[in-house]
């Protein structure tokens, strides 16, 4: 009766003549379990006492008794005891009150099942996350060897200028490697927070993909692999921001060219569907697994097995390549037919409606290192920092001053008055902002540059440098071409 009942209403009702018969399938999962009070006296009661004591966490599965009128039983007062989540229903009961009590526990139930979905979800978040930091300790690793290896050989090696200028250029790749995997984090960051903005015009796909491949070239030719280039002449022009565009299909196709073996191909072709442009990335390398191409742009998510055949990196770049697409209203794809078969990312974007695009800015030739005579001071509580980049202002000719602290710094300027001060921002005691307020306070210094350097380099510490008065804010590791050209517009002593 019960079971016609509960199907008449929408339920999935399954009917038991034994108790151990209900116990066996509790294994395979149940919304709820209903129960005349007599079967409370079964022998197979405790074996149901059992599983519900052992169920996870997450689980209070709802105990409906049909309990006969009068006084609670001893077996209902047990069951209550042991099972929490227990319902006593009193025979004869209406219908309808019967119907809500177990819609009731199927709801209760429906989200113990989203709390399960939830604690799953924070685990493998979790494991990801654990693999990602696990990856990025190695990757600082890798880099961070040559480093200390080199620093040690010149030192006790004195080469001559000809053989340091080996090592030098080789410590400059690896701390350009090292910054850009500190960028690549800060850009999942800003775009995950939704702090990136996008400096939209009209640009023509083509010149976007050259850009793009002209950066991921070194990487291809390297690997000696194939490459296929089919871009249509017909101009396909995008409302985006090029440079980030440029990064979306360099990210792609550096991945195409790490994840496929030497010598394999590669190969990019856009063309014109409606009022998209497509562009397709494809390689035959090792492929992505059917299980991971669900979550393949997920954050924190890698390929299982391709550790040992990518050549560095977060794992983070397909990351940037889904979220920067979207940002432009379009959407990116991926294909594999498995492990070892190859795998094609496809992004679509929107076409603008008129079809013309701005000319390429031509890029100004660098600026000759300037020499100067005039006085610089620099402040920051690294002394290291401080010392070597007072040498490199020494080098082009300043009088360079050093402080380690804002207030030193204050004291310093007392009988000084530089051209230019370099101020590290995150300082203890007064920092970097509160000592550009008092240099900014003082008429004598009204006409001093003041430039920060921080590693902190988002819109809204640059807004907080800018409201401190200073005129240009560098990041850390310092940027010496962006230094020359801020150098370059100094007047000389």
């Amino acid at each position: 009766m019960a079971e016609t009942v509960l199907r008449r209403a929408g339920f999935d009702a399954q009917p038991f003549a034994t108790l151990e018969e209900l116990v066996h399938e509790m294994g395979r999962g149940a919304g709820a379990i209903l129960l005349a009070e007599e079967a409370l006296t079964d022998p197979a009661a405790p074996a149901m006492k059992r599983a519900l004591a052992e169920q996870p966490a997450w689980s209070d599965l709802p105990l409906l008794v049909l309990a006969r009128p009068g006084a609670d039983s001893r077996a209902i007062g047990e069951a209550m005891a042991t099972a929490a989540n227990v319902t006593v229903i009193e025979r004869p009961v209406r219908v309808a009150s019967f119907v809500s009590s177990v819609r009731s526990a199927m709801r209760a139930r429906l989200r113990q099942y989203d709390l399960r979905a939830t604690l799953q979800g924070l685990r493998e978040a979790d494991q990801r996350k654990t693999e990602f930091l696990a990856t990025l300790a190695h990757e600082l690793r890798n880099p961070l060897a040559p480093l200390l290896t080199a620093i040690s050989l010149l030192d006790r090696k004195k080469p001559e200028p000809a053989e340091a200028t080996r090592h030098y250029a080789m410590m400059r790749r690896q701390i350009d490697h090292m910054v850009r995997l500190v960028d690549d984090l800060m850009e999942v960051s800003r775009i995950t927070r939704g702090k990136i903005e996008l400096d939209l015009a009209p640009v023509e796909l083509q010149r976007v993909l050259g850009d793009a491949i002209e950066l991921s070239r070194p990487l291809l030719d390297r690997a000696q692999h194939q490459f296929e280039v089919d871009i249509p002449a017909e101009p396909l022009v995008l409302q985006g921001d090029g440079v980030r565009l440029t990064q979306v299909f360099s990210n792609l196709l550096n991945n195409a060219a790490k994840y496929t073996p030497r010598a394999g191909h590669i190969a990019v072709a856009a063309r014109r569907d409606a009022d998209q442009a497509i562009v397709d990335v494809r390689d035959n390398g090792i492929g992505i697994a059917p299980e991971m191409l669900g979550s393949i742009f997920d954050m924190f998510v890698q390929a299982s097995g391709t550790a040992k055949t990518a050549q560095g990196g977060l794992g983070i770049g397909l990351t940037l390549v889904r979220s920067l697409v979207e940002l432009h209203g379009g959407r990116v794809d991926v294909a594999s037919a498995g492990l070892g078969q190859g795998a094609q990312f496809s992004v679509r974007l929107p076409l603008q409606s008129v079809q013309a695009a701005p000319p390429a800015p031509v890029a100004a030739a660098p600026a000759a290192m300037p020499v100067h005579t005039a006085k610089a001071l620099v402040v920051d509580d690294n002394h290291d920092a401080a010392d070597t980049l007072a040498e490199f202002l020494d080098a082009l000719g300043f009088e360079v001053t050093v402080a380690y602290s804002g207030q030193a710094a204050l004291e310093r300027l007392a009988g000084e008055l530089p051209t230019l001060a370099i101020l590290d921002i995150g300082m203890p005691g007064m920092d970097g902002c509160e000592l550009a307020r008092h240099i900014r306070n003082d008429p004598a210094h009204a006409g001093m540059v003041l430039v920060a350097l921080t590693g902190w380099g988002q819109a809204r510490d640059r807004e907080r440098t800018r409201a401190a008065g200073f005129d240009h804010h560098l990041v850390k590791p310092l940027d010496v071409d962006h230094l020359m050209a801020i150098l370059q517009t100094l007047q000389p002593a």
